[in-house]
């Protein structure tokens, strides 16, 4: 892998050191996001393997794993270590001590039955801050469940509300979306942690369940359900909060998506189709009589760009100041001037296969942007250089350790 070296001395993070013990995605994407801002990060993996998202996706060709491993695995150093051996779990403890955050998203109860509880590790290290990701938490009756980003779209609610009416609940969109917002929140948890650590010198822990990550983006139905007893069901490819708010399709066989949230949108868009008497016709003056005849409302709409290009609904729209975009592929993706401009994708070598986009850094800071410096390591590729520097083990204790199947 070729590494992009760039000066981290300015990054808002640098300084923090983070070990992650976590794998797959939710808990590596925390800390590929605190990476991109100057922590280092330790990637802790087994040595039979690794993190097994090194082999969930796309093969890289590069030996290290998959495209997927290479984008989560960024600017972090890998080493291995064997945590269920009483030698591993040890010198965990002792790195830990050295370290401001760990990461982890095993069921609840493996680190500590290992020795590495919460209270363990910061018996020795008062400030530190430990993640613990998992799919429903760290207590209640669910705590000991499996749980995978399928099975928090369906707990949190979110697989009940994505499909087409009266048909099967859908994947919404990615598999890993609950994955990568949990990810969010651990950052955001992490942030604050170390917010309050400034201010107090003691760390905490962090409790992200899955299920939780997604339920909080379902807006009102929580309380909607209290007040009125409304269950919302699946919507197929409109809303029940606005209309005309969904996705319609083009002459050319491409779609669009159209947001009209209040009835000057709905005016507007009037205008755009040609037809501005629709806004002052009683039946659709309001955003809750349109959504009353939402049919009749979203029936015009599609006549309307059943006759355009998608180009040309979107010019048309983007005229009269209509909220609207194209369904886009990746493909579309690939070529879209906008994302080019705004440089929302790295271009990044990967040996023996060439440059490669992955998702830029995120969110854009005006004074310390955050770096991709380089994709996921080869297994254990710093085991010598961490070790070395932050336990003093010579290689010959080293070759002794992986001889007993610790590293």
């Amino acid at each position: 892998m070729v590494r992009v070296l760039s000066d981290t001395a300015n990054l808002p993070l640098t300084g923090i050191r983070v070990l992650d013990a976590s794998t797959f995605i939710a808990g590596p994407s925390c800390a590929a996001t605190l990476a991109e801002f100057g922590a280092d990060v330790i990637k802790v993996e087994h040595p039979n393997g690794g993190d097994p998202l090194r082999g969930l996706g796309t093969d890289s060709g590069t030996g290290a794993g998959s495209l997927l491993w290479l984008n989560e695995g960024r600017n972090k150093r890998s080493i291995t270590l064997n945590l269920g051996k009483p030698r591993g779990a040890e010198m965990f403890r002792d790195m830990a001590a050295k370290a401001d955050v760990v990461i982890e998203n095993f069921r609840p109860g493996t680190f500590d039955k290992w020795g590495l509880s919460f209270d363990t590790l910061r018996s020795a290290n008062k400030g530190l801050i430990m993640l613990k990701v998992s799919g429903y938490g760290q207590d209640g009756p669910y705590r000991d469940l499996p749980g995978f980003a399928r099975i928090a779209h369906a707990v949190s609610g979110l697989s009940h509300l994505t499909g087409e009416v009266g048909g099967a609940p859908l994947t919404p969109g990615s598999t890993s979306l609950a994955d990568y917002m949990s990810g969010l929140y651990g950052v955001i948890g992490v942030m604050m942690a170390l917010r309050s650590r400034d201010a107090t010198g003691q760390g905490q822990m962090i409790d992200v369940a899955l299920y939780e990550s997604v339920f909080r983006a379902l807006d009102e139905i929580a309380p909607a359900h209290a007040m009125n007893g409304t269950v919302r069901g699946r919507q197929g490819i409109h809303t029940i909060n606005a209309c005309p708010h969904g996705h319609f399709k083009c002459s050319d066989g491409k779609w669009v998506a159209i947001a009209c949230t209040n009835d000057k949108m709905f005016a507007r868009l009037s205008v755009a189709m040609g037809q501005p008497d629709l806004a002052i016709d009683e039946r659709f003056q309001t955003s809750q009589s349109r959504i009353s005849d939402e049919h009749t409302v979203n029936y015009i709409v599609q006549s309307w760009t059943g006759t355009l290009t998608q180009a040309e609904v979107q010019a048309a729209c983007n005229a009269g100041e209509v909220p609207c975009g194209a369904v886009m592929s990746i493909e579309d993706i690939a070529k879209d001037p906008h994302y080019a401009a705004r440089k929302t994708l790295t271009d990044m070598m990967v040996e023996g296969v060439g440059p490669l986009p992955f998702p830029s850094p995120l969110p854009r800071l005006s004074e310390t942007p955050g770096q991709l410096k380089s994709l996921g390591p080869q297994l254990g590729a710093s085991n010598a250089e961490i070790y070395g520097d932050l336990l003093g083990l010579s290689q010959s204790d080293l070759d002794q350790l992986h001889n007993d199947g610790v590293i």
